[in-house]
């Protein structure tokens, strides 16, 4: 498989496995609502039960979101050269212009989608469910076992929609960041530190512009949850047993808790944001420059001798 395939899926399962403890508070925050009822007493969802709890639901974002993660990169690669053939290297794209940077992000987000709607639902509910011995996989059975193949699929348009959204600034504020800080004399590690920075800023971009779609979402996907007295959810989404739509449920949390509520969570989120996408283009960078040069048989000698240089 190609390099940007490979560097994909390891630099977004290593994004997952250093984001997911804040990604679990910022779901959590998202689901609850402000005030206590009285069918469904109210917990303040960020406190952890233990500290397994901070791997709550991870496992399925480890695989799928690495396999998610290629996807992306590898539709957005393709679909940049497609977009503009003078581009020659989509990690460096200076001749190209930002437009077509946005759209071939978003198109990658369309084409991540097979992935990320499953991943995000058993996510969701593997982080939401605290009852004992509820994992990723107990979670995807049981979902298999109730809706069928096409219920890990619930809540997938807009699951879609956030995710083009997102992914068109994803790759669209990374790029306007390097090209605003980044000069040709810097040293390798002025020019990795400026790669930390302009990831973490694309990260905190990205759900910044998506993150009431992210809210009804995880609302959308939680409703599915059974509200037992061991299950410490307050979900008010469900009446008389009716699942609500996208539209119902932006409807009724509006009314319910005003506009605040849609962006409930943005601050651990773009934290979580922010360290995760710097780690992760870091990565993803190192491993394009390491893989290409080690498939094309060029000696990595010259890329260590950088590093050590400085």
């Amino acid at each position: 498989m190609s390099s940007d395939f490979w560097a994909g899926y390891l630099s977004g399962a290593i994004g997952i496995i250093i984001g997911n403890p804040l990604d679990l508070v910022k779901v959590r925050l998202q689901a609850g609502c402000a005030e206590a009822n009285a069918s469904s007493p109210h917990v303040h969802l960020n406190r952890f039960d233990n500290v397994r709890s901070l791997v709550r639901g991870a496992a399925a974002p480890i695989l799928g979101y690495g396999a998610l993660n290629a996807l992306l990169f590898v539709a957005y690669n393709r679909s940049l050269v497609f977009l503009d053939n003078s581009v020659t290297d989509p990690t460096n794209p200076q001749t190209t212009t930002l437009c077509k940077i946005w759209i071939a992000g978003a198109i990658g987000g369309v084409a991540s989608w097979a992935v990320s709607s499953p991943t995000e639902f058993i996510k969701c509910r593997a982080q939401l469910d605290t009852r004992p011995g509820v994992s990723s996989w107990t979670v995807a059975k049981d979902i298999l076992q109730t809706r069928g193949l096409k219920g890990l699929y619930y809540g997938g348009a807009i699951t879609c929609a956030r995710d083009s959204v997102g992914y068109g600034f994803y790759f669209w504020s990374y790029e306007y960041c390097k090209r605003c800080i980044t000069s040709d004399d810097d040293g390798a590690r002025k020019a990795a530190l400026k790669i930390l920075l302009c990831g973490g800023v694309a990260g905190v971009a990205t759900w910044a512009s998506v993150f009431p779609l992210d809210v009804i979402k995880t609302r959308l996907q939680a409703q599915t949850i059974a509200i037992q007295p061991e299950n410490r959810l307050l979900l008010r989404s469900q009446q008389g047993g009716q699942l609500l739509n996208s539209f119902q449920l932006f409807r009724e949390t509006y009314r319910a808790e005003g506009l605040r509520v849609f962006y409930r969570g943005l601050g651990i989120c773009s934290v979580r944001a922010f360290i995760v996408n710097a780690v992760q283009w870091a990565t993803y960078e190192w491993l394009m420059k390491s893989l290409t040069n080690s498939w094309t048989q060029a000696p990595l000698q010259g890329l260590m001798n950088e590093v050590y240089e400085t």
